[in-house]
């Protein structure tokens, strides 16, 4: 049997990291042979927030959904108990009805598995293969060609309302169970907005930017959907407002972060300034920047 060649890490656009846990080796003391087959689904899973695609509301929108049709693995080593594994996953080849995902599992430089996903894209009430949709095939293809997926912009609630109103809803209302009573505003009408969107034109993030006193702005209402959340959409909706912040002259910039968010605004050069303090019910920190 001839092998397939052995992929090198610089093939993959995408990788995603994970650690080998302790219920995924076997009594020879490796990764069992089958949990490499869960590594490559996973990683998939990571491959699709790159590409800026909430799964199940994408293939609903694309009226189908992908079902694996075959799965081939070559081992070439075997990764052990708390190793770093880097997965990489690669859209190899886009057929009629059908898509190629090349998948490669990485210990440093180092191949120790590879193999390939085989996905037909079909109706999912009765599985009859249906043509990829050409939406997906270039968003795919794009992706390789290291195209960017998402775009933020930015502008005014006439224009941008309907889809920042949809986000904060499911973030804020719905999810975190904030009263809708705190969350919507005057200010909504007079301020900036900025939503991003992918490539399929769904909003993903949305933040908004208003005057705090003269020569500061403040940052507020940043709210990620879930299934997006860990992408760089979110960094994207506050670097386009700290840029109409410096276009519209202010000099520093200041926001209310919660708690679990705060490591975030610190990687994007925030500074925490001030005690925890409770807001609609949730512990958050005042953090500035100068812009």
């Amino acid at each position: 049997m001839t092998s397939s060649p052995v992929p090198t890490r610089d093939r993959f656009r995408f990788l995603d990291r994970l650690r080998v846990r302790w219920s995924e080796i076997d009594a020879q003391q490796i990764v069992f042979n089958g949990h490499y087959l869960t590594y490559f689904d996973t990683a998939v899973g990571g491959y699709w927030r790159a590409l800026a695609l909430p799964y199940a509301p994408t293939m609903a929108a694309l009226e189908g959904d992908l079902f694996v049709r075959k799965s081939t693995i070559e081992y070439l080593g075997s990764a052990h108990y708390d190793e770093l594994l880097d997965i990489g996953v690669r859209t190899e080849r886009v057929g009629t009805s059908s898509l190629t995902v090349a998948c490669a599992v990485f210990r440093g430089d180092e191949c120790l598995v590879h193999g390939e996903l085989v996905y037909v894209f079909a109706d999912p009430a009765v599985r009859v293969p249906k043509a990829v949709p050409q939406a997906l095939r270039d968003l795919l293809l794009g992706f390789e060609r290291g195209e960017a997926m998402t775009e933020a912009r930015v502008g005014g609630w006439a224009t941008l309302g309907q889809d920042a109103h949809g986000i904060r809803q499911s973030v804020f209302v719905e999810e975190q169970k904030i009263p809708a009573e705190m969350e919507w505003d005057a200010a909504d009408e007079s301020c900036t907005h900025a939503v991003a969107y992918n490539r399929l034109g769904r909003a993903l993030a949305t933040g908004r930017l208003l005057e705090h006193v003269p020569g500061v702005a403040k940052i507020g209402r940043m709210a990620v959907l879930s299934p997006m959340r860990g992408s760089r959409v979110g960094r994207q909706v506050l670097d386009a407002l700290m840029q109409a912040g410096r276009e519209q002259g202010y000099r520093e910039v200041l926001l209310h972060a919660q708690l679990s968010a705060e490591g975030f605004y610190t990687r994007a050069g925030f500074q925490r300034r001030g005690p925890v303090f409770e807001e609609a019910g949730i512990a958050h920190v005042e953090m500035v920047r100068i812009l």
